[in-house]
């Protein structure tokens, strides 16, 4: 069988990994597709993956519409000559496109139902689409979701980034960070450049917490681009890692996670270090999940932010027990009952 796998951010590498080496050491026939943005790159060498890399991501709207235009250009001339049986992906927005125009059967997994422009590009053309129950079905209908392709399990998609990690607990010596207070805090920045997200990428939410946390811990900042790292250069008591990184193994040694995103967040929520979502759009309803689990505490003020770190670094939590579906064989399932239908 031959499987086509386009990933397109670099926390997207981490959730295929295990299913990609799994296919492969099934025999089947893979073609991984990827493109330039961010650390993919450094992270599907980092995993050993190969991969084809066509396109680039877009900043600006035109920008995007453009380089999605060219990607899918570059796309179809690498898989139409394939014999594709079937096409996976996370909130790709050419692979649904492609698939649907060439006849090739696919399976869809989301998690973001705020990313409206990128749903209502793709949803309406997917043969299966695996999304987490917490999110309102009444929303991805309205985005042209067919409720008879989708498949909804209990979780959220970063369970399958631990399905084979192994913890380093010298993670932090091995990085050689100078690290000269007792407590460590890693925090990541908003994801300034994605569409569904209105920021400035010269600035950060998380600098006014910077600059009082850093009195109490080490930071540990790990940007998503270099315009970001600039902002935290040259501070004291704050180191900015440089990917590629054991990132799981950093949360789970940390006494602390801040962020400003989605999916730091919540693989912190699973390795039970206390996180702190200060994202500053709507909040997703996958961290919800953790919310209401209480995994995860949520507040877009400076100072309940700060008061509740200095509590967390003090008095930490007590670990919960998260009972999950198994996201990993709903996908290997699918991916065969695609196959057997086409």
């Amino acid at each position: 069988m031959k499987i086509w796998i386009d990933i397109t951010n670099a926390p997207h590498v981490r959730f295929f990994k295990d299913i990609i080496h799994h296919l492969q050491e099934e025999g089947e026939d893979l073609i991984i597709t990827s493109r330039k943005f961010g650390d993919i790159h450094k992270l599907m060498d980092m995993y050993g993956i190969d991969f084809i890399s066509l396109g680039k991501h877009g900043v600006t709207l035109d920008e995007k519409l453009k380089e999605s235009t060219n990607r899918v250009n570059e796309l179809v001339d690498v898989v139409s000559s394939e014999k594709i049986d079937v096409a996976l992906s996370k909130h790709s927005i050419e692979l649904p496109r492609i698939s649907f125009g060439l006849g090739i059967p696919s399976l869809y997994v989301l998690d973001n139902e705020h990313a409206v422009a990128a749903n209502k590009l793709t949803l309406p053309l997917c043969d299966k689409i695996i999304a987490p129950k917490i999110i309102d079905v009444w929303k991805l209908l309205s985005y042209g979701a067919d409720p008879n392709k989708m498949i909804r399990y209990d979780g959220t998609s970063e369970i399958l980034h631990f399905k084979s990690f192994e913890y380093d607990d010298d993670i932090l010596k091995k990085l050689e960070l100078e690290n000269s207070l007792p407590k460590n805090i890693l925090m990541r920045p908003e994801p300034s450049l994605a569409s569904y997200l209105d920021t400035d990428c010269n600035e950060s939410v998380l600098s006014p917490i910077v600059d009082v946390l850093k009195e109490y811990s080490n930071i540990l900042i790990l940007p998503r681009f270099k315009k970001q790292a600039a902002i935290f250069e040259g501070i004291e008591n704050v180191t900015i890692l440089k990917p590629p990184v054991d990132t799981s193994s950093i949360i789970k040694k940390c006494d602390l996670v801040v962020g400003a995103g989605g999916t730091m967040n919540r693989e912190s929520a699973i390795l039970q270090t206390p996180v702190i979502s200060c994202y500053p759009g709507v909040p997703l309803s996958v961290d919800q999940y953790y919310i209401d689990k209480g995994l995860m505490f949520r507040s877009n003020s400076t100072e309940e932010i700060i008061n509740k770190a200095l509590s967390f670094l003090v008095n930490p939590p007590k670990h919960t027990k998260i009972k999950h579906d198994d996201l990993f064989e709903i996908i290997i399932n699918n991916i065969y009952d695609l196959a057997k239908k086409a």
